[in-house]
């Protein structure tokens, strides 16, 4: 569409019925209104959002200590929090698990991360709601994953989040997970709308976090958004009123997030065709590595040239990657610290130390990321190899980078990812859905039974047939 200048005074006048139209349509949502491919697609969703938050539980050192600030905070047992087996309040069950969600940084993507601020809200509400049946449940889900696709894709400036520096998770998570606890708790459309309109008042999340990345901050961001949206449809349903046009408004959230971009936002890709048109389905992929999304197509071009050329590891003399000013840079620089991660978030925000393993085995694994991984010689030596070049006629005619292997008899292979593994047009078999859970799952705090493991990935597969979906996280406590 055309881009017209987008000024604060004219903002009040653009489609001042956003805000309500997705509220009427979130509130109205039926399991009967969902086409079968979105009943899927949640259900995969699910799966794969409660193994990789289950794993991070036992993995990532900063899992317990949010499980024991929340218990000794004291409060209603009221939900679990996942590979812990903790009751707590639903706002800190939320809080803990959309937190975890994120620390292997191997749940799904597509804008940002839908998935941690819907699903870890939806079975905190429903504990503490005593129980949600599997249709209810997947429309809740369903209705907060809509809204926040529409959000993120009405901003027609491409690659927002690193221009812009905010964390799309966080900045539309809020919102989307508001629509999902508000969805579950019963909600009519004025209480929908104000529940979006209390969630807007917490909107944050700056990609700071990634700059460098020796923290788990941006995990923080999906917990905040998680927590903020159980408790924006909980005042709502006590009778708060929120703020009405928050997408539209002169002070919403186009206007103030990215305003100085002089781009009016696509609004017919946020209202447009509501009910009958699921963005999520053309958006969402689930992740094959566990790492930060840009190292996504040099994987991808790495093992290719890899299996295509039968390239041995021990040849490569050097790999250079060439693209923009974007993710990749950021992921690449300073390169021998890159090649060297202390922790595992450093090293899921490092090309050289990530696509280096992939180099080394032709695939990536959560138990690369173990500090006896982190520490490998070999791992250090393989990262030393990567060499990134700026490029910005690569970025403008694709976001994918080009990766070029040269080995040390002279051989050059070159290849640019034309789409990756897991994507909405590369999807993965359920079959390698249900393997990456049971990995994850290994990895719990407290172990899980590989029988409740199995009956896991049985009723998540029949999710809506359930009486009450609470009965799946009742496995993992």
């Amino acid at each position: 569409m055309a881009q017209t200048a987008f000024q604060p005074d004219d903002a009040i006048d653009f489609k001042t019925d956003a805000t309500r139209k997705l509220a009427e349509h979130a509130a109205a949502l039926s399991y009967d209104d969902l086409p079968q491919p979105v009943i899927d697609l949640t259900k995969r969703c699910v799966l794969d959002t409660l193994g990789v938050t289950t794993g991070a539980s036992g993995l990532i050192e900063e899992s317990p200590v949010l499980k024991d600030y929340v218990r000794d905070q004291g409060g209603k047992a009221e939900a679990t929090i996942w590979g812990f087996g903790d009751k707590v309040t639903a706002m800190q069950a939320a809080f803990v698990n959309g937190a975890m969600g994120h620390m292997l940084d191997f749940d799904d993507i597509g804008g940002g991360h839908p998935s941690i601020v819907t699903v870890p809200v939806a079975f905190a509400v429903a504990e503490k709601l005593g129980g949600a049946s599997g249709k209810d449940f997947i429309t809740a889900i369903a209705a907060g994953v809509d809204v926040y696709v529409r959000a993120n894709q009405a901003i027609t400036v491409h690659d927002w989040t690193m221009t812009e520096g905010w964390f799309a998770t966080q900045l539309f998570g809020y919102i989307a997970g508001a629509v999902t606890a508000s969805h579950l708790m019963g909600a009519d459309a004025d209480q929908m709308e104000n529940a979006m309109g209390i969630a807007y008042n917490q909107l944050a999340g700056s990609r700071q976090m990634a700059t460098p990345a020796s923290t788990h901050m941006r995990a923080m961001q999906a917990g905040w958004s998680s927590q903020g949206a159980v408790q924006a449809a909980e005042l709502a349903a006590c009778g708060l009123i929120g703020d009405k046009e928050v997408f539209e408004g002169r002070y919403g959230v186009y206007h103030n997030y990215v305003s100085h971009r002089d781009t009016e936002p696509d609004w017919e890709a946020l209202t447009g065709e509501l009910g009958s048109d699921f963005p999520v389905l053309k958006r969402l992929g689930t992740k094959v590595w566990p790492a930060c999304g840009y190292t996504r197509p040099v994987n991808t071009s790495i093992i290719h040239l890899r299996e295509t050329h039968g390239i041995d590891p021990t040849t490569v003399d050097e790999i250079e990657i060439r693209g923009g000013e974007g993710g990749t840079k950021l992921l690449s620089n300073p390169p021998y610290e890159k090649a060297r991660p202390k922790i595992s978030i450093d090293a899921k925000y490092s090309i050289p130390y990530t696509c280096g393993v992939a180099m080394l085995k032709g695939d990536v694994k959560l138990g690369d990321y173990l500090d006896e991984a982190l520490a490998d010689p070999v791992h250090h030596e393989m990262g030393d190899k990567f060499r990134y070049v700026e490029d910005s006629d690569v970025s403008a005619e694709s976001p994918m980078p080009v990766v070029t292997i040269k080995t040390k008899s002279g051989e050059t292979y070159q290849h640019q990812a034309t789409g990756l593994p897991g994507d909405v047009n590369n999807p993965v078999s359920q079959e390698r859905l249900e393997d990456k859970f049971r990995d994850c799952m290994r990895y719990a705090a407290n172990p899980v039974a590989d029988s409740d493991i199995e009956r896991i990935v049985t009723l998540c597969a029949d999710l809506e047939t359930l009486e009450d979906a609470v009965e799946i996280t009742n496995l993992i406590s």
